[in-house]
């Protein structure tokens, strides 16, 4: 059994749990419906008997075939009810356990969009389906295995004939189990290419369009749907054949119970209502089509159970308990490497000091901007901000020292004074109106109808103004560190100086942003310039570390910045 095998079926269990009181329903509803299937065959050949033997007990045998079939149809619906109520119980368990996941895992999840989409989506659907599957066939046994036990009461001989067919039909059903498995998990993955394709394609809208190539990408996104409708009809061969040869066994399974029944009936050791039961008993002991059922829906569940568990497996924040102590911001990396960029850069940001981060595309500036919020944890090293490693910050303790500000921000809440108040806690409205005027945006939130309390949806904003809201929320929330992550990219000139000014202590401060520490991932030589210190990425490490006029006089640092010459 692999690892992944194992995994999925620990989180199946977890999610079986979830069902409560349903998956307790389902299992007692399940046995009493396939207890009534096993009995009733017993009671209609006691039926019979009466009636041919014309005595006054066919009438109360006839009452309890009435009651037991009313029994089954009763437990029937129940089970279809604790049956629906349990898989969405541990659907909606599994999808709240994978978003958390998710979001806890955040940049350092590092999987496509789509395809997370569609493992919380439609995985979490599938792996739903497990505990009542696995309910529902252990119940589907009850009757064959029932079915066989009468037939040794009734006469060894015909339990003998079917007893010989059975070790066919386990293997066919454990072949079909591990078969239909592994095609599931191809099929779900298959799937999950076309969703993450499908994700880029919607990102990339505009730039499709503009470049006129639609129908291009309409066949890179579908150019995997040959390999899904593969899988499609390989699940359902493999089905197929099952089926197919389960019924020939079947078949031939009652052809010869009903020549042994047939004899055993003349020489007078079973009566004819016995010879009714064993015909129908012989039809439950192999009959395997329910279970074969709910085997399908089982292994497309444990397929399903696999994907997701394959994100809980990726590793997730955790926080510590620690707060920090009273201090000026400082930063400080110790030794830090990450994800195969970063190899060992010692760094050390001085409490409200302004720190340019540049460097060509490629080394590391925005890995280092999110590893010095801890926002992804690096693979070796410490990271310390008032020399408290940020791995024993309380998440309270660390979100609110430290505000980020992104090239592309996303807005969440209902309002615009929603999405710069967004986070653990929300600044007062005063503190949320002066960050927006610190980071140019309180004008243009102004003059929309509704204001500050315009739904983002609502808002015609262009990529500047949205940076520009994305600002204002780091500002709002910045305590000792803020770090700025290409964060004016879309900003005109005279915008940016404005926002530069604030930054890095010029005129138009506002929002306190002068006390912070602040690491800015700088493009731009003016922007450097203006810093306090400049920590030039070349490598993998920091290549060099000191004021912007210093590091001038190297041509390959002025190399960094292209045209940008004095």
């Amino acid at each position: 059994m692999t690892t992944a095998t194992v995994s999925a079926d620990r989180l199946l269990r977890r999610a079986a749990r979830r069902g409560g009181g349903w998956t307790a329903l389902l299992a007692v509803a399940s046995l009493a419906d396939a207890v009534a299937i096993t009995v009733l065959p017993l009671v209609l050949a006691r039926t019979v008997d009466a009636l041919l033997g014309g005595g006054g007990a066919a009438a109360s045998a006839l009452w309890l075939c009435a009651v037991l079939v009313a029994a089954g149809a009763a437990a029937e619906a129940c089970t279809e009810l604790a049956a629906g109520s349990g898989t969405a119980g541990a659907t909606a368990w599994l999808r709240h356990t994978l978003v958390r996941h998710v979001l806890a895992a955040g940049p350092g999840l590092r999987l496509p969009p789509g395809e997370v989409t569609s493992r919380v989506v439609g995985g979490a659907a599938e792996a739903g389906v497990a505990p009542a599957a696995l309910t529902q066939a252990a119940a589907a046994l009850v009757p064959p295995v029932g079915a066989l036990a009468v037939l040794v009461v009734t006469d060894w001989r015909i339990a003998l004939t079917i007893v010989v067919a059975l070790p066919l039909i386990a293997l066919l059903l454990r072949l079909f189990v591990r078969d239909i498995t592994a095609t599931a998990h191809r099929y779900l993955d298959v799937q999950g290419a076309i969703a993450a394709r499908l994700t880029e394609a919607l990102n990339g809208a505009r730039t499709i369009a503009a470049a006129g190539t639609p129908e291009r990408e309409v066949r890179r996104v579908l150019e995997p749907l040959p390999e899904l409708a593969d899988e499609g009809r390989r699940m359902w061969r493999t089905q197929g054949d099952v089926a197919a040869r389960g019924l020939l066994a079947l078949l031939l399974l009652q052809v010869a119970v009903v020549a042994v029944a047939g004899v055993e009936v003349m020489t007078a050791r079973i009566t004819p209502g016995e010879f009714i039961a064993a015909v129908q008993y012989a039809g439950l002991a192999a009959g395997f089509g329910p279970v074969v059922t709910h085997l399908l829906r089982l292994g497309r569940a444990r397929a399903g159970a696999a994907r997701a568990a394959e994100i809980l497996e990726r590793p997730a924040l955790t926080y510590g308990t620690s707060g920090l102590p009273p201090g000026p911001g400082r930063l400080e990396l110790r030794g830090v490497a990450a994800a195969g960029v970063l190899d060992g850069v010692d760094l050390v940001v001085p409490g409200g000091a302004a720190v340019a981060v540049v460097g060509r595309s490629g080394t590391g500036k925005s890995l280092l901007a999110a590893l010095a919020g801890r926002l992804a944890d690096p693979d070796a090293g410490e990271i310390l901000l008032d020399g408290v490693p940020l791995r024993d910050l309380s998440r309270p303790a660390l979100r609110g020292a430290v505000g980020y500000a992104f090239a592309r921000p996303a807005l969440f809440g209902e309002t615009l004074r929603d999405a710069i108040g967004f986070g653990l806690a929300r600044p007062a409205a005063p503190r949320v109106r002066e960050a927006a005027r610190t980071a140019r945006a309180d004008a243009f939130i102004r003059r929309l109808p509704a204001g500050y309390a315009t739904p983002p949806g609502d808002a015609p904003l262009s990529g500047g103004e949205l940076q520009r809201l994305g600002l204002a929320r780091a500002f709002a929330h910045a305590g000792r560190l803020l770090v700025l992550d290409d964060a004016t990219s879309s900003l005109d000139t005279a915008t940016e100086m404005q926002i530069t000014d604030a930054l890095l202590g010029g005129s138009g401060g506002g929002a306190g942003l002068g006390d912070r520490t602040r690491l800015i991932i700088a493009h731009r030589a003016g922007t450097a310039a203006r810093a306090d210190l400049v920590a030039w990425l070349d490598g993998g490490r920091v290549r060099a570390y000191g004021a912007h006029h210093v590091l001038w006089r190297d041509p390959a640092y002025r190399a960094v910045f292209g045209a940008e010459a004095p």
